[in-house]
């Protein structure tokens, strides 16, 4: 992270866990001032506890759009912003999807991030970020994935469009494939056999773990160079 000024800011929104927290951990490290925010008061305490020194944490429900408004005002200005709130993937055939879960599975990984961005712009330093996440399902679908293709290839549209839209201020996104989180203990049924299966695949042999994820993010955050990028971390999905 580039400190030549000021100590940067940076705000994680779905920062209290898994990708997240490990990317409010590396900014720390990197001497940002954090914020985080989730919609679990409990995850909230724990992960500032763990991040110490000047961490913020904040209590945000990201479909609520009034409270999203809210909170970028009551935080004020800052650097960077992380979207990376998302609970289950929801790996369902289509014939067993029902309206209610997919749109709810939308209303956080997609519109929570369009809102997001929409309130952080006015907040946003000069040389400021935003950073969203997509998905290897964007370009590399599978059966039952129909909600992770098409809500991962509608951020990586977003973000595109507001490169353009909200320059000179850099929009972002990092395509993850399989990363060890605790986000597979509410998406497969054996999260340890899935994770050691899918990464015999890789050409790497194994999957990510969330602080390569991380240091992704933070490339992306760091590179004035980069906007209107997807950046890629699959362990070679891409080519299996």
């Amino acid at each position: 992270m580039n400190n030549t000024a000021d100590t940067q800011r940076v705000v994680v929104i779905g920062g209290t866990s898994g990708i997240g927290f490990a990317v409010a951990q590396a900014a720390a490290a990197h001497g940002s001032n954090v914020v985080v925010a989730s919609s679990n008061q409990g995850r909230v305490d724990l992960a500032v506890k763990k991040l110490g020194g000047p961490a913020e944490g904040i209590v945000l429900d990201v479909a609520d759009d009034a409270a999203l408004a809210a909170f970028f005002d009551r935080i004020g200005e800052f650097d960077h912003l992380v979207y990376t709130a998302g609970e289950s993937l929801l790996l369902k055939p289509l014939a067993d999807l029902t309206a209610e879960e997919s749109r709810a599975f939308f209303e956080r990984r997609f519109w929570g991030a369009l809102l997001a961005a929409k309130y952080a712009t006015p907040k946003l330093r000069p040389g400021g970020s935003i950073t969203f996440t997509s998905g290897a399902f964007a370009t590399r679908p599978a059966p039952g994935a129909s909600l992770g293709a098409s809500v991962t290839a509608a951020v990586e549209g977003l973000t595109r469009a507001l490169a353009l839209e909200l320059a000179p201020l850099r929009v972002n996104a990092v395509r993850l494939g399989a990363i060890r989180t605790e986000l597979w203990d509410s998406t497969v049924p054996d999260p340890e056999a899935f994770l050691q299966a899918h990464g015999s695949g890789l050409p790497v042999q194994r999957v990510g773990n969330p602080e390569e994820a991380a240091a992704a993010y933070l490339y992306l955050l760091s590179n004035g160079y980069a906007t209107g990028t997807v950046l890629t971390l699959d362990g070679g999905a891409a080519l299996a």
